[in-house]
């Protein structure tokens, strides 16, 4: 009943592709010009999913069918992994063949926008009706790559909150986070928290490299008032505010040395589990594990600047594609309309141990129920309001996160300055982005 975690799920794939998508060329054969709501259609939509959540998913379909008995959905999972479904898509650009509708990471928005096959809905989502503004401002923004056509819906999101050890907390006589701390605050705690001789750590920090080592430092850059990109497209994170950043997470690493520094991306939250490490920042897959081990934990936003909580959200989304018929565009765009609508996504993202994708949903009956069985839920629901910049969605995103990757790494292991780490990290990062 967890929550896959879309964190880390960078598309490598996506500069792969990226020819592909070039070359696939405008729209296929032509369907029906005018819109004719009762006309029989078939809609092809590829969840992504398997087992529980492609069930579920299946009969969300059968229901909508009963509802418009003219609509007949073909749901399939769409290949045997959801990281296969970019390398099929183009295949389908290419051949003129492909889904009304597909389940896709956030990362891959701007390649599928490219790939001039996607749906712009702008207009529709202007209906009050849609509630689009009770989607948080990370997941609107993750469907509008390009800050102008709209070209899905959110399918899943998340956000990285403070989850806090207990047991470690109590040991050390430290009190617990509050809404209101600031980074300061929470170095300090991470300093007390420490104890060597019982190798127990105030903080943890990934040091891989991967994606997983980026996402984390985003909160720290826009805080302080920094940027991933600038206006035209280069790199902007080797900054002032930037290597501000870089130096509070170096200082708490290499003097006070209250961090613990994960090679694997995995072993903190086991760490944390068995009650060595107080504090870690991490979002509502960690719930379930937590849960499981009887850990005794609490859940905040995470710490801020001058009041500013922000935190980084890993949205995927529901892309809408055009196939040049009128009928099937309508007929798609009304089927992820009722799916995200708080009614549905109550009994299918909730239901599954996902955040709500509306604030609209969190008091209702059925998330509170969600909250009892994973606490701290509710707090991580709200935080999406938080949510407030998107990751790029480019395709030189995935070099740019390797790049200040391995930077953040090398700094918080001792090795070289923020300063002279990203600003080589920002060259290597925009050969990226102009590949």
């Amino acid at each position: 009943m967890t929550q896959r975690r879309t964190t880390v799920r960078i598309a490598t794939a996506v500069t792969a592709v990226g020819a592909l998508f070039a070359l696939a060329g405008c729209a296929g054969p032509q369907g029906a010009t005018e819109l004719d709501p009762e006309a029989d259609v078939t809609l092809t939509w590829w969840t992504g999913q398997s087992d529980e959540a492609e069930t579920l998913l299946e009969g969300m379909a059968a229901e909508f069918e009963e509802l418009h008995p003219n609509v007949t959905i073909d749901i399939s999972s769409g290949a045997s992994s959801t990281e296969e479904l970019l390398q099929k898509l183009s295949a389908g650009f290419a051949g003129n063949s492909y889904p009304n509708i597909s389940y896709s990471f956030g990362a891959w928005a701007s390649e599928l926008e490219s790939s001039q096959r996607t749906l712009d809905i702008t207009d529709q989502v202007a209906d009050p009706e849609v509630g689009w503004d009770e989607f948080s401002e990370a997941a609107r923004a993750t469907v509008q790559p390009t800050g102008e056509a709209i070209i899905g819906f959110p399918a899943l999101v998340d956000n990285i909150s403070l989850i806090y050890n207990k047991t470690v907390f109590d040991a050390a006589g430290v009190d617990y986070p509050t809404e209101e701390w600031t980074w300061d605050d929470f170095r300090d705690a991470a300093k007390k928290l420490t104890d060597a001789s019982t190798e127990t750590y105030g903080y943890a920090y990934s040091v891989s490299g991967s994606e997983e080592t980026t996402w984390q430092f985003w909160p720290h850059l826009w805080q302080h008032g920094g940027d991933i990109l600038a206006d035209d497209g280069t790199a902007a994170f080797a900054s002032d505010e930037g290597v501000e950043a870089l130096e509070f997470l170096r200082q708490m690493a290499v003097e006070d040395q209250s961090v613990y520094l994960d090679q694997t991306d995995t072993k903190f939250a086991q760490l944390f589990a068995a009650d060595r490490i107080g504090m870690m920042t991490s979002g509502p897959w960690q719930l379930w594990d937590l849960g499981t081990a009887g850990t005794d934990y609490g859940v905040t936003i995470l710490p801020g600047i001058d009041g500013d909580h922000q935190t980084v959200s890993g949205p995927d989304i529901w892309a809408l594609f055009d196939t040049q018929d009128a009928n099937e565009n309508h007929w798609s765009f009304e089927l992820m309309k009722w799916l995200t609508a708080p009614e549905q996504d109550l009994r299918w993202n909730v239901a599954y141990g996902n955040l709500p994708l509306r604030t609209s949903e969190i008091d209702t009956p059925e998330f509170q129920e969600q909250v009892k069985a994973l606490p701290g839920l509710d707090v991580m629901a709200e935080n999406n309001a938080n949510a407030v910049n998107a990751r790029p969605t480019v395709a030189g995103y995935v070099g740019l996160s390797e790049a200040i990757g391995s930077a953040i790494s090398q700094v918080l292991q001792g090795q070289g300055t923020p300063e002279e780490a990203l600003k080589a990290a920002a060259e290597k990062a925009d050969r990226s982005l102009a590949d």
